[in-house]
């Protein structure tokens, strides 16, 4: 891959990762409930799921799904209800959130590691149509004339380090208006309005086509 192509994957990465979703939502609720530190365990699984929708796409999972309308169907409503069961989980987090959070230090014990980054990786990994994305997105940048399996090394590394970049500035940026956030009132009403993102995003994927 020549310098210029993979600058030209690298910008056109970077437009579609700095996009906010669901996944860069929860990760700016985990920097607010937890903490920056403590919430490594799902920037990593976020970026996990990247790498393994990537992986995926490379080796033929997005053409089957094009092939096959009843497994992209069951996949897309796996995707959605994991959305819904975030929604709740971020609802029932509102309900728990009375008391004041002043610093990091003092957040609420944040689940497992492996609790956190499962949750990640579940909602990164469980859209179908990532999958398609990367399908149709990586033989843009792809040469014939050069060595398919290095090409794509260096691009999934490269997606990684600029995922994992894009996670940890929500993270910042979440851990910068802690102070409201945290504060009682604020973190109460971050919860439900992520409740409500999640919960739209599960809507919207369900009656997507």
């Amino acid at each position: 891959m020549s310098f210029e192509t993979w600058l030209l994957f690298s910008t056109a990465a970077l437009i579609v990762i700095i996009i906010p979703g669901p996944l860069s939502l929860l990760m700016v609720s985990n920097s607010l409930n937890y903490g920056l530190r403590r919430s490594a365990p799902a920037f990593l699984g976020g970026v996990s799921a990247s790498i393994c929708l990537l992986s995926a796409s490379a080796l033929g999972l997005g053409a089957l799904l094009l092939a096959s309308a009843t497994l992209f169907g069951v996949l897309k409503i796996v995707g959605a209800l994991y959305l819904f069961y975030l929604a709740y989980q971020s609802w029932q987090e509102s309900r728990l959130a009375a008391k004041p959070v002043r610093t990091e230090e003092e957040a609420p014990t944040p689940p497992s590691w492996r609790s956190m980054f499962l949750k990640a990786f579940g909602l990164g990994a469980s859209n179908p149509k990532d999958i398609l994305f990367f399908a149709a997105f990586l033989p843009q940048f792809i040469s014939a004339g050069e060595p398919i399996l290095k090409q794509l090394m260096v691009m999934i590394a490269t997606w990684a380090i600029l995922d994992l970049g894009c996670k940890l500035f929500y993270g910042l940026g979440a851990r910068g208006a802690a102070r409201f956030l945290r504060s009682g009132k604020g973190q109460v009403w971050f919860n439900r309005v992520s409740a409500a993102l999640f919960a739209g995003a599960g809507t919207a994927s369900l009656l997507s086509r």
